[in-house]
């Protein structure tokens, strides 16, 4: 389920997918010696030699509401080498992608947690073996019972990947929690809905029900089980490393504006 729900997430600029197509061609030169961080109208904005950066499609003012964030980014754009890797700018990708995609994208963002929700990684359980029923009960199970009490909601989780419709006044519920949101705010949670497979994980790391690391174990609880039973790959590993970074990125932006 987890590779259906990452294609799903493939046109978004913060997707490791995307940052993998920047590799593959020639990358610009460094043109700068200096970073810096700004403050303006609106927030703060990030410089490089003075001047404030822009998005690289749509040419639009890099400006975040937040320092901590324009600092993440400064930090980026500051550690690149002789070459501009757009790979090892996941901060940088995440906030031009929020800002290329505008406001008017808000609603859409949310109604994609909401889908992932209704069809969540946490609803479908396996049958077998034993040992991995056990670890989606004892990871699954709670998180499902932490969201459903915080916010009066229902889930109906199933054996199998039939789909099994959710109760409409249960997403409807979530789509209302989500409704007031953010353009960063719903970009960092599509971003970390994509990673994780979970609307459900998501929604509940923005309401502090959940850690980072409990979200991420839960998360990858068939993974983990797969590699128990038959090691680590050494290419998957890598991908999870890179997921890993994008849900770090994403939570850096949640942190900063919950603060």
């Amino acid at each position: 389920m987890r590779d259906q729900l990452e294609e799903a997430g493939k046109h978004r600029d913060d997707g490791y997918g995307r940052a993998q197509h920047h590799v593959k061609t020639q990358l610009p030169k460094r043109f700068y010696s200096q970073t810096g961080v700004s403050p303006v109208d609106g927030g703060f904005s990030v410089t490089l030699d003075g001047r404030a950066t822009r998005t690289p499609a749509l040419k639009l003012p890099v400006v975040v509401p937040h320092a901590d964030i324009a600092m993440h980014m400064a930090d980026e754009w500051a550690a690149q080498g002789e070459l501009i890797d757009p790979a090892k700018m996941p901060m940088v990708r995440l906030i031009n992608s929020a800002l290329e995609s505008g406001e008017a994208l808000v609603p859409a963002f949310r109604d994609e947690v909401v889908k992932f929700a209704g069809n969540d990684l946490l609803l479908y359980r396996a049958d077998y073996p034993s040992e991995l029923v056990a670890e989606q009960e004892t990871h699954w199970d709670a998180a499902l019972v932490k969201v459903a009490r915080h916010f009066g909601v229902s889930f109906q989780p199933t054996v199998g990947v039939m789909h099994q419709d959710q109760p409409p006044p249960t997403l409807a519920r979530l789509a209302e929690v989500l409704q007031h949101e953010n353009l960063l705010v719903m970009t960092a949670l599509v971003s970390i809905t994509g990673i994780s497979g979970s609307g459900i994980l998501a929604i509940g790391l923005w309401h502090k029900l959940f850690t980072p690391d409990e979200l991420w174990t839960a998360a990858h609880v068939d993974e983990d089980f797969q590699n128990r039973q038959w090691g680590i790959d050494e290419e998957a590993a890598e991908r999870r490393r890179m997921r890993r970074l994008e849900f770090d990125t994403a939570v850096k932006v949640l942190d900063a504006l919950r603060n």
